[in-house]
């Protein structure tokens, strides 16, 4: 795979991660041999993903880590990982804006992307319990002209309060009350797990109320989440897959999980290409 020599780092670690979790286990020989990459590159990857909390070193390799139901990793542990992966599914979800509706957008590192995405979509009023996507819109918001004003694309945004999670999202009562007294046409929703028994989970108490709130009032629910959320089952869940009515998700999601979510979802769209391309 000389195609690799020249990936960035955390580019290379999300590929080690998702052979790890694909695998159940690498070892440090094979990976150089894959990445084409020396041993001391490796084990530094390793090591990284080690602090991440997302592998567990042994010894000659690595192994996945069996989180706990209520583990939950910051946004910055998260905001490494399936980089590419993320960037497909923001794409794919930010076609499915309307110019001029009322969306809300979930915490999470996959919303974040799709904010992005989303600064360019002309008068949107957006809704969101996310301190990271809020500050991408007030980012992108610079005046037309050196008097001031807003550029038309500009987008009406309305932040919830509420207390902050390590994920970087606002819940609790504040958070709650504010949502329930909206209506979206179209919630954007990111998940820490989801499958067919569980629905849509989340390790947090406090996050699976106001998520349940996004959910009730919106038209339309869209998950964004990327393929290795796919059988992941957090401590609450929040939704069922009959309250989702798409998801976006990457090539990377196995072809039986795509079986299983065509049978229990209305719509299911693969962002990107092969995995393998």
């Amino acid at each position: 795979m000389s195609e690799n020599q020249n990936l960035l780092a955390e580019q290379r670690r999300a590929l080690i991660l998702d052979d790890v979790r694909k695998r159940g286990g690498v070892r440090v020989n094979e990976l150089t041999r894959k990445l084409s990459v020396s041993d001391m590159t490796i084990r530094r990857d390793l090591d990284a993903l080690a602090r991440q909390g997302v592998i567990e070193k042994v010894h000659g390799g690595a192994v996945p880590v069996v989180e706990a139901s209520t583990h939950e990793p910051g946004f910055e542990a998260k905001s490494t990982l399936e980089l590419s992966a993320k960037e497909d599914i923001a794409r794919a979800a930010a076609a499915m804006a309307v110019p001029g509706s009322a969306i809300a957008l979930s915490g999470g590192t996959t919303t974040f992307a799709l904010a992005r995405h989303l600064v360019d979509v002309p008068g949107l009023t957006v809704v969101t319990n996310s301190v990271r996507v809020a500050d991408v819109f007030h980012s992108s918001q610079r005046p037309t002209a050196p008097g001031g004003g807003r550029s038309a694309a500009a987008a009406t945004v309305v932040l919830t309060g509420g207390v902050r999670t390590p994920s970087d999202s606002l819940v609790g009562p504040v958070a709650d009350r504010a949502i329930s007294s909206l209506h979206f046409d179209v919630l954007f929703i990111g998940v820490h797990g989801i499958s067919v028994e569980a629905g849509l989970s989340t390790p947090n108490l406090a996050e699976a109320e106001t998520n349940r709130r996004f959910v009730r009032a919106a038209r339309r629910v869209v998950v964004v989440a990327d393929h290795t959320k796919w059988g992941t089952v957090g401590l609450s869940s929040f939704a069922t897959l009959d309250e989702v009515d798409a998801f976006v998700t990457d090539a990377g999601l196995p072809d039986d999980a795509r079986e299983e979510m065509e049978e229990h979802l209305p719509g299911l769209v693969v962002a990107g290409g092969s995995p393998d391309a």
